[in-house]
């Protein structure tokens, strides 16, 4: 699982249950005794849920296997406040978190005056309603931090547009090889990483194509099933590819094609949210270094993408036609 990876945790074991319960749990009881038989006899730390859990939930795992137990959202938060590097992207990763931990305080606090668990985030047991004030205050001002950083982004996309300036946004699901092709397009020396959520806030550098000057832009990468809370937090960051002239939606080809139509749908999905249309999209299918070219014609029949530009990012191969087709899509586009 990437984001156990991306979190720094070794897997030991697995348990799957086919259908998700609502109980007390958050999968059956039978289900949690084999968790809490797996800890005891594999000496394992923390449970990690591939599911979201309410805190009554989390609380009865934690207590039955006597370990920590963090569900899908809160290992995501974690990731992020790791790979969180700018004050924009610590602003949006505390916004985050602080959107995931308001639903769940009134039980956290109400174990916590039962003497059940210690107050979290190190504020000892506060009584509900002035702790969940404290929480709503810090929100208020973590959104108009947020705010400014939008306000600022805006005057730049106006400023750019005042040059005519064009501007290709590098889109994609997490660990698809973003950064990597924006530092061979761009001569950028980003940190890359094969893990998840290398990049928070996007960067932006300009290129020349012919004889304009296009803008590339590194963005976060997209992830199934993430909490709209989430989305709304990184809003600011995200507007660069509402905004943006065109999209390059990248697909790592060498995903196992099962996880990646779950992927490629989960972009597609994000990409309509924010407003992009189908327009203002390329196609990019990378790491085609790493397949048969008949694999790769399987996957992308699979997919149902024919019009793509096939890239190996790592070597460069296919990047000279990706920027002929990316300034062909720019003067079609009849902007700047």
């Amino acid at each position: 699982m990437a984001l156990t990876d991306a979190a720094g945790y070794e897997i030991a074991g697995t348990l799957t249950q086919r259908y998700l319960s609502r109980s007390k749990f958050g999968v059956g009881e039978g289900k949690a005794e084999e968790a809490a038989d797996m800890v005891r006899e594999r000496t394992i730390d923390v449970i990690v849920f591939d599911s979201s859990l309410n805190a009554a939930q989390s609380y009865n795992l934690a207590k039955l296997c006597k370990v920590e137990v963090k569900d899908r959202e809160k290992l995501i938060l974690e990731i992020f406040a790791k790979r969180a590097t700018t004050a924009e992207a610590k602003l949006q990763v505390e916004l985050a978190e602080l959107s995931y931990e308001l639903p769940r305080a009134r039980e956290k606090v109400k174990r916590a005056k039962l003497g059940e668990q210690p107050g979290f985030f190190g504020l000892g047991k506060y009584q509900v309603d002035v702790y969940i004030r404290m929480m709503k205050r810090r929100m208020a001002t973590l959104k108009a931090k947020v705010a400014e950083v939008r306000d600022r982004r805006e005057i730049f996309r106006y400023r750019r547009e005042k040059t005519g300036r064009q501007t290709v946004a590098i889109t994609g699901y997490t660990g698809a090889g973003k950064t990597t092709l924006f530092n061979r397009l761009t001569g950028e020396t980003k940190e890359v990483d094969a893990g998840v959520f290398t990049t928070l806030s996007p960067t932006t550098r300009g290129v020349d194509l012919g004889r304009k000057r296009i803008l590339f832009s590194d963005t976060v990468g997209f992830i199934n099933r993430l909490p709209t809370y989430m989305i709304e937090a990184f809003k600011s960051t995200l507007e660069e590819v509402s905004f943006s002239d065109l999209a390059l939606l990248l697909v790592d080809a060498s995903t196992p094609v099962e996880r990646l139509e779950v992927n490629y749908m989960s972009c597609v999905t994000t990409l309509a949210e924010l407003d992009v249309p189908e327009s203002r999209i390329l196609k990019v299918v990378n790491k085609v270094d790493l397949l048969a070219p008949e694999e790769l014609e399987d996957k992308m029949q699979r997919l149902g993408i024919k019009d793509a530009v096939s890239v190996s990012a790592r070597t460069g191969a296919g990047v000279p036609e990706l920027l002929q087709r990316v300034s062909a899509r720019l003067e079609g586009s009849g902007a700047g």
